[in-house]
């Protein structure tokens, strides 16, 4: 993808009326030739983003013996013992889902967190993920856990052949979200089943703006 027509897109799709508030970029991607009834054409994954859009807020579900590394790494801590309680409450754990982007767990901890958490957790796309790193093992260190879901973002097309993607906002550089368009494009190339060609269109457009196309 050609960062000069990325940068020129950007610039034309930000001469979109400005709104109140600050708006996010993204990145629409639509699929062609594939059958998603067919599980190997289904797109899900999780992209590395250069240059995060926002400070994502890291929820992990441990034992005691990991209290101090949970405290310091994450913006919230779910102890074994409290599970009871969100098992009793499924509003608290809706909020829970509502206050996190992801969720991370202890391995040996994951049957009890699928068993409480999983039907709030599991259609919202939270559960802690080994894909994204997300499930570890005790006494693992877990700043470099949520250092890389940071630069982290979830692409799916499972239903519908479109992938959506927030790529930037705003405040920030036209550069940086130039790279994160290009990687993101790139990652989701990887995991087609015919590379390109299975790209009909990519439109960038800001939450409120009119889409403009760079392919």
């Amino acid at each position: 993808m050609d960062k000069k027509h990325v940068l020129e897109a950007l610039k034309k799709a930000r001469e979109s009326k400005k709104r109140k508030f600050s708006q996010s970029i993204d990145v629409v991607i639509s699929l062609k030739g594939l059958n998603l009834k067919k599980p190997e054409h289904q797109v899900d994954f999780f992209a590395s983003i250069p240059f995060p859009t926002k400070k994502a807020r890291i929820c992990a579900f441990v034992q005691q013996e990991m209290r101090a590394a949970a405290q310091d790494a994450c913006d919230a801590v779910v102890f074994e013992e409290d599970f009871p309680a969100y098992a009793k409450d499924k509003k608290k754990t809706k909020n829970l889902a509502k206050q996190n982007d992801f969720f991370i767990a202890q391995a040996n901890l994951m049957p009890k967190v699928a068993a409480v958490f999983g039907k709030v957790l599991g259609p919202k796309g939270k559960m802690p993920n080994p894909k994204a790193g997300c499930v570890f093992a005790p006494k693992a260190q877990l700043k470099p856990i949520v250092e890389k879901l940071q630069h982290t973002a979830r692409i799916s097309a499972k239903t519908t052949p479109v992938v959506q993607c927030i790529v930037g906002k705003e405040g920030m550089k036209d550069e940086d979200i130039a790279s994160n368009i290009a990687g993101v494009y790139e990652q989701v190339v990887r995991h087609l089943p015919s590379d390109e060609q299975n790209i009909k269109s990519v439109l960038v457009k800001m939450t409120m703006g009119t889409p403009v196309r760079l392919k």
